[in-house]
Formats: structure tokens, sequence, C-alpha cells
């Protein structure tokens, strides 16, 4: 007892006393700053804010390299969970045949009206009602079936009309916002674990630099200690939120890390943002019709509908209506145009939402089931790319903090 206070007194009795016992507070404190800045840093700002010619700035490390993050999300996760035709599958697509013939079916007049009056306004506008209805029950009687027919074939060779790694990347490169939202709400847990961590895990550190320096009081590696220990404390941290990849059991305990303990409420919220974000049928169909491979899904629409408009009825009524020539290139300006109107009934919001809940079960129950090993890609990425960025900002910031901490503390 009489040594423990002769030591506290000779403690007490230093000059820089109060720098002293401020190590592990002010190390608490500067890591969990840094920390924080760091997290912020990887999704912030979402546009460059700076001078560009010179790269005298910062964005933020998801959305600086959004398309190249959403690449790896598509190879690492989506792309292992299925293709495209397989979501489909899990939606129905019968039913998505169905919805679309039907919507068009609603549709005729003004589908048929649109093409006519292209060819000939005036000439459509005054013909007989008869006549126009004789148009509109012929395309009404024959399209419906065959829309259902082409939608079906469509699906049937989806994998060939869409890249799946395309469309997502396009996605995100014009949403960023998009990306970090989806990397903030998958891993808002493991973000909030890394920032409030720090701090204990600066201060044990920080009690370890205060016995470092008791022993080897050199006041120049006050700042070198704090420099160290920012960019342990940040690899640490990090760390954490990965490993051990598998429990690892120490006496009572457990141990793995904090973001695969989630993986059931991780794959409930990575199922939702994808169905409902990133895999919607809007999103698909437009890809379909619009998309890299747009040219072969117009040759199956020509192929389906040409049918219907070679037909003796179409043939004699349009053919007086519209003359030979305007005829022929009603036909094509039909099949483009049917493509077209395809993707309204798509973009229904009610409808996106129905067939994104039954996609979402199936998706979840399909990154529940991933091995751990594939599963850490989900966010392992958000970290991995310009990790050493981090980890240095650790390192500086601790450089900093220790130096005027000596500055102020210590002499």
């Amino acid at each position: 007892m009489e040594e423990l206070a002769a030591f506290w007194q000779a403690l007490y009795a230093r000059p820089d006393f109060w720098g002293f016992v401020s190590i592990p507070i002010v190390a608490a404190i500067v890591t969990w700053g840094h920390v924080w800045m760091a997290i912020q840093m990887v999704f912030y700002p979402i546009h460059f804010i700076g001078y560009r010619p010179l790269w005298l700035g910062w964005q933020g490390i998801i959305p600086r390299k959004a398309e190249k993050m959403a690449g790896i999300v598509v190879d690492k996760t989506l792309a292992k969970l299925g293709s495209v035709g397989e979501f489909l599958n899990e939606m129905n697509p019968e039913l998505i045949a169905a919805y679309v013939a039907n919507a068009i079916e609603r549709r005729i007049e003004e589908i048929v009206d649109e093409v006519m009056e292209e060819q000939n306004r005036v000439l459509w506008q005054n013909l007989p009602r008869l006549v126009r209805n004789r148009v509109y029950g012929h395309v009404r009687e024959k399209l419906p079936d065959v829309m259902l027919e082409l939608m079906m074939e469509i699906m049937a060779d989806v994998d060939n009309l869409v890249d799946l790694r395309q469309m997502v990347v396009r996605q995100m490169a014009g949403d960023r916002a998009l990306m970090v939202r989806m990397f903030r709400e998958v891993g808002h847990k493991e973000f909030k674990f890394i920032i409030d961590v720090s701090f204990w895990i600066g201060l044990g550190f920080g009690f370890l630099q205060m016995a470092l320096f008791y022993f080897i009081p050199a006041h120049w590696l006050l700042p070198v200690y704090a420099a160290t220990l920012g960019l342990i404390t940040n690899w640490l941290a990090l760390a954490m939120v990965f490993r051990p990849l598998h429990p690892v059991k120490v006496g009572p305990f457990r141990f793995q890390g904090v973001f695969l303990k989630r993986q059931n409420e991780v794959a409930d919220k990575f199922a939702e943002l994808s169905a409902h974000e990133l895999l919607t049928i809007g999103q698909i169909t437009r890809e379909i019709i619009t998309g890299k491979y747009s040219s072969r899904t117009k040759s199956i629409v020509k192929r389906r509908l040409m049918p219907i408009l070679e037909s003796p009825v179409a043939r004699s009524t349009m053919q007086i209506t519209l003359g030979t020539e305007a005829y022929a290139a009603m036909r094509t300006k039909v099949a483009e145009m049917s493509a077209d109107f395809a993707l309204d009934p798509m973009e229904d919001e009610k409808f996106n939402k129905d067939r994104a809940r039954v996609l979402q079960v199936r998706l979840a129950e399909k990154i529940r089931a991933l091995p751990t090993e594939e599963f850490q890609d989900m966010l392992r990425p958000a970290f991995q790319e310009d990790e050493w960025i981090l980890l240095v900002l650790g390192a500086v910031t601790g450089l900093a903090a220790g130096t005027l901490q000596l500055l102020l503390g210590f002499q």
C-alpha cells in the first residue's frame, strides 16, 4: 500500500502529469473521431468536391467507384443467387405475360389510332366508324393471344436478352446514392459497431501507450505511438466485422465477425433492396426492350406480330385505307410500338411491388443458404476497395493528435 502511495506521489509530481494521465482519454476520443470520419469517407460525398483536374478533393469510395462496386455486387452476390430467368420464374412469368397482354388489350384502340394516324391522320380520322371498328375488332381478337405467346417466348429466352451485370451497373452509375443506400442499410449495424467499439479500442491502446511512454519517456515517441495506434485501431475495427470467418469458441464465449453473425437478418434486408430496387419487372423489361440485346427482342416481336398484320382481314382493310407502301411501313411500326407499349404496364408501381414481394422471399432464402465465404462478399467490397486509405487516415490523424498533445501537455 505504501509503495502504491509512493508511486502515485512520484507520478503526481511529474511536470507533465496532466498530459501523461490524459493519454488514454485523448487516444479514445481521437480514435473514435478518426474512425467515424473514415466511415463517412467510405460513403460521402456522393459527388466529387474539390478541384478535379488536380484531384484536390474527395468523393466517397463507394460512389466514386459505383460501376466497379455494382459489378462486384453482381459477380459476388446476385450472379450466385440465380440468373434473370430464374428471378422471373420466381415471379410467375405466366402471370406477368397475362398482365401485359391484358393491359395492351385495354389500349388496342390507342395503339391502332397512333399507328394509323402517323401514316395518314386525315384519312384515318375521316373513315366511317364501322371501318375503324373492323380494324379494332380484328386486332383486339388476335393481339392478346399473340402478346401472351410473345411474352412467354421472351421470358423463356430472357437470359439471352438481358445482361444482368450491365443492367445493374448502368442503374448504379446513374444513381450513385442508391449504391450508398444499399451498403449503408445492409451494413448499418456493422458501421455503428465499428464507430462505437473504436472508442474502447482507443482507450485500451491508450493505456498501453501511457505505459510505454512511462518506461520510454522520449517525447518524440508520443506522436509515433499515436500514429501506430491510429493505424492499428482502424485495422482492428474493420477486422472485427469479418473475422473470424467461422465461430471460434474460447471458454464459454463464441467469437465471429459481427457481420457474419447477422447472416439471416442481412439476407432479409439485401433481398428486400434487390427485389424492390434492382430486379424489378420494370427494370428487367426496360433492359429487354432498350438494352444491349434489344435488336433480338424486336426481331421476336416482329416475327410474332406479322401474322396478325398479314391476315386477309387486316391486309384488305389497311391496304385500302393506307395504300400498299404505307401499309408495309405500318407493319414495321406496329412491331416497334408494341414492344414499347409492353413496357408501360411493367412500370406499374403496385404490380412491381406485388412481384417484388414474391422474389424477396426466395432471394432471402438463397442468401441465408450462402456459405460464409460467399456471404461476406455482400459487404466486404465496401471496405476492401481502397481500404489502405482508411488505415493511412488513422495513422495520419493519430500522428496529428499525438503531436498536438505533445505541444500542449508535455512542454
